[in-house]
């Protein structure tokens, strides 16, 4: 049996573990809004219709900032429509969903929401159909304090103080052909330039985020951000990544290595943001935004929107996620961590019931999927400075990778409060013995030891009706000496390994 071998020495610093990186992402699609985070009616619903019950898990998930309202809905999207009397709404044809969108929820009662769930809103604005106008009309809406027609208006719809949004993303995916308003990246970039400069006069304290790939597969891939970021740099904070892995064709190797390829993609985007810095001669380091990735089935998608025709609110990639989909998500977390010195911020797609942690009935409960447990221990621990980690351990094959370690792992320190969490992801058939070498932090002793194992049944999903199938368990207390240790990590597993200096 091979054993691994991994060494944590406070020096190997990588940056601090950013609470943006546990975002999550809101659209209007499918039923994430209607019928996940709100539902009038509902028992568990407050007098606003937001449902109590996945405020809850919104909250016991670890969520510092969501990103709304898309998503691809948003490059068709009038945000007038969400705002004022619900009673004088419009309904409109949602192009990017093929659906009856009522407005019943805008952005008045988004933050609300994001409010009562204690997260940090992050706006997208419209840069398919609409452009540097009506961006920075949203601005002053939401932000100016008062004295004009917009942010009256906003105290006439009940918000008397300014909402203070300081994330905006300049568009969503213009460069793929499925996006309402598909742009080249030089006709983008030009209108994010501009969209941005515009939106600083009016608010000169937001950061902004242009537009990256849609994908690491789009044929524009590199090229597109090289081109968004010649015309944007100094006017932006970040540059978008979007990745879904999808586990449909039964290559559970592959799957499980899918981080090698979000890897590789942070890296490139890196590298094309450093590019373009030191051709137009910045000093400022450019940083990513992830504000989509998830494990998803893609190809159950077009069957959901072929089948019907235009109604509200539809059941759309309502996906159920397996034990292996957690212990990948994992795995994708401990690389967002790993690379903390360039991702800024992070959100997983999405919050409810579309390809999401928290799963609801219209009517019914709401439960945790597989993936919830990975997300919501990472938040909870992931506290402190991220340390790089060299793991020492074989490799196995797989088709899309080729050769890719067998172990994946980080660590994370939190001085002040003396304690070292080290995530392992064992992505072996066979159990995995590691040994870890302590010594750079002396005193340490084993705290806890917490497993979420696929292997005994990798297709366990979590229902209505048995809702924490699949669920961390403990093991036990990792043992130190002299400052080593020695544990097991179970096969197909997402591990975490917690240590103090508190008696």
């Amino acid at each position: 049996m091979h054993v691994a071998q991994l060494t944590i020495d406070p020096a190997f610093a990588i940056g601090a573990a950013d609470r943006r990186l546990f975002g999550s992402f809101v659209e209007h699609m499918g039923r994430c809004v209607y019928g996940g985070v709100y539902e009038p009616g509902h028992p568990a619903a407050d007098p606003l219709g937001l449902r109590r019950d996945v405020l809850d898990l919104t909250r016991e998930l670890g969520v510092s900032v969501v990103r709304y309202p898309g998503g691809n809905f948003v490059s068709g999207y009038r945000w007038e429509d969400g705002v004022g009397p619900v009673g004088d709404r419009p309904r409109r044809l949602d192009l990017a969903w093929k659906t009856i969108e009522t407005n019943a929820f805008g952005l008045n009662e988004f933050m609300t929401w994001a409010a009562e769930a204690d997260v940090e809103p992050m706006m997208a604005v419209n840069l398919g159909t609409r452009g540097v106008q009506e961006a920075c009309d949203l601005l002053e809406y939401a932000n100016h304090p008062g004295g004009t027609q917009l942010s009256d208006l906003r105290r006439k719809h009940g918000a008397e103080q300014p909402y203070g949004v300081r994330l905006w993303c300049l568009g969503n995916e213009l460069d793929g052909p499925w996006q309402v308003g598909h742009k080249t990246a030089d006709e983008y970039g030009r209108l994010a330039a501009e969209t941005a400069r515009a939106m600083k006069l009016v608010d000169p304290s937001i950061s902004l985020v242009a537009c990256g790939s849609s994908n690491r597969q789009m044929p524009t891939f590199a090229s597109w951000e090289a081109t968004v970021l010649e015309h944007t740099y100094e006017h932006v904070d970040y540059i978008s990544a979007h990745t879904y892995y999808d586990p449909s064709d039964g290559d559970r190797a592959s799957v499980l290595a899918s981080a090698v390829d979000m890897d590789h993609f942070i890296t490139e985007v890196v590298a094309t943001a450093d590019h373009v810095a030191a051709r137009q001669r910045q000093t400022r380091k450019l940083k990513i935004s992830f504000d989509e990735w998830n494990v998803w089935y893609q190809s159950r998608l077009q069957q959901d929107l072929d089948r019907r025709g235009w109604v509200e609110a539809p059941a759309l990639i309502e996906d159920n996620f397996t034990a292996v989909d957690a212990v990948v998500v994992g795995d994708l977390l401990i690389t967002l961590l790993r690379h903390a010195d360039r991702v800024g911020v992070a959100c997983q797609a999405q919050l409810a019931n579309v390809i999401a942690p928290i799963r609801t009935r219209t009517g019914g409960p709401a439960w945790r999927q597989s993936i919830f447990h990975p997300f919501a221990l990472t938040a909870r621990y992931a506290r402190g400075t991220v340390l790089r980690t060299e793991p020492v351990c074989p490799d196995y094959e797989t088709k899309r990778y080729g050769a890719v370690p067998v172990l994946d792992t980080v660590a994370v320190h939190d001085e002040e409060a003396g304690e070292l969490t080290v995530f392992a992801v064992n992505r072996g058939a066979e159990a995995l013995p590691l040994d870890l070498d302590l010594r750079g932090l002396p005193g340490l002793r084993g705290l806890e030891h917490l497993t979420l194992a696929a292997g005994d049944d990798p297709e366990a999903i979590n229902t209505e009706a048995e809702p924490d199938r699949v669920t961390p368990r403990t093991l036990p207390t990792p043992a130190s000496d002299a400052g080593r240790c020695s544990v097991r990590l179970p096969a197909v597993s997402w591990n975490v390994l917690r240590f103090t200096t508190r008696p």
